[in-house]
């Protein structure tokens, strides 16, 4: 009688589990935030079903992938119980990665920070099928360990729909980090700091919140600085002020542009961070 075939070992079976191809999700650099899509977005933060984005947070909620693309399709329905929605408990996102890309930044953070629910929003269907792939994989052990059980993706447009996602003051954190500069002036309506959506992220971001914003490009660097300064409600933070910050080398080295930009070597450009602190407004005993 032949013995029984022993059962794979949990290396062996893990080391089955592979991570995405960026070769297998192309798609152009690049999309116009300004155009009309029919795709789906909550009709306010109590229609959003978090249990669905960090399940290992959530009891009882299945690990499915849920990134709002056609591959992956989310179904808001309707109001979704307090505990779920982020309106009571503790599980909230409290960090948001604004243009996501590939998901540089969330795995990085991840493990420093593995309380902190956090949150990508990426515009690209196929960007978003990878990072949301990505993520599934290391849930699953793909190298070693579940891991990145703190991190989620969503494609929408963060332009228009932030509101319907997030309430007023609930984003610790948030992170634009190499976005496209739009360098015609004709489209420079289309760059995601301005004047008009600074007022956006000063709602749903806390007070004393920190908002992160790198590129390599001077120009582009400029106009976020300008921005963010005349904005009323965020104050420049030095970056002395800021040494031991893990979000710091995260943005500035982690991220796939970052590694990019250093990685041409001679050639290669400098890195221009700024940070700006999300102040209290008078009433609640801000600065003037």
């Amino acid at each position: 009688m032949e013995p029984e075939p022993s059962a794979p070992s949990t290396a062996l079976a893990k080391s089955k589990i592979e991570k995405p191809k960026k070769a297998d999700f192309r798609q152009r650099a690049h999309c116009n935030p300004l155009c009309d899509w029919g795709d789906c977005y909550p009709a306010s933060p109590d229609h959003v079903d978090w249990s669905v984005h960090f399940p290992s947070f959530f009891e009882g909620s299945p690990d499915r992938l849920q990134l709002n693309t056609a591959e992956n399709p989310i179904e808001y329905l309707g109001v979704v119980p307090d505990a779920r929605n982020g309106k009571a408990g503790t599980h909230k996102v409290r960090f948001l990665d604004v243009g996501c890309g590939f998901g540089g930044l969330l795995m990085a953070l991840s493990p420093k920070f593995p309380d902190k629910l956090m949150l990508g929003m990426e515009i690209r269907e196929q960007v978003t099928n990878y990072v949301g792939k990505r993520i599934q994989a290391m849930r699953q052990g793909a190298e070693g360990s579940p891991s990145h059980h703190n991190v989620s993706v969503i494609r929408t447009n963060a332009m228009k729909f932030l509101p319907n996602y997030f309430r007023k003051g609930q984003l610790e954190k948030m992170f634009f980090c190499f976005p496209d500069p739009h360098f015609k002036r004709k489209n420079a309506r289309r760059r995601i700091i301005s004047h008009g959506l600074l007022s956006v992220y000063a709602y749903v971001m806390a007070p004393d919140g920190l908002l992160y914003h790198a590129t390599d490009v001077k120009d582009l660097h400029e106009w976020m600085d300008t921005a963010c300064e005349e904005h009323p409600m965020f104050r420049r933070v030095p970056l002395e002020e800021l040494e031991g910050d893990a979000c710091i080398e995260a943005v500035t080295s982690e991220t796939e542009e970052a590694k990019r930009v250093k990685n041409l070597g001679r050639f290669g450009h400098d890195v221009y961070l700024s940070v700006f602190r999300r102040i209290a407004p008078l009433s609640d005993g801000g600065e003037r």
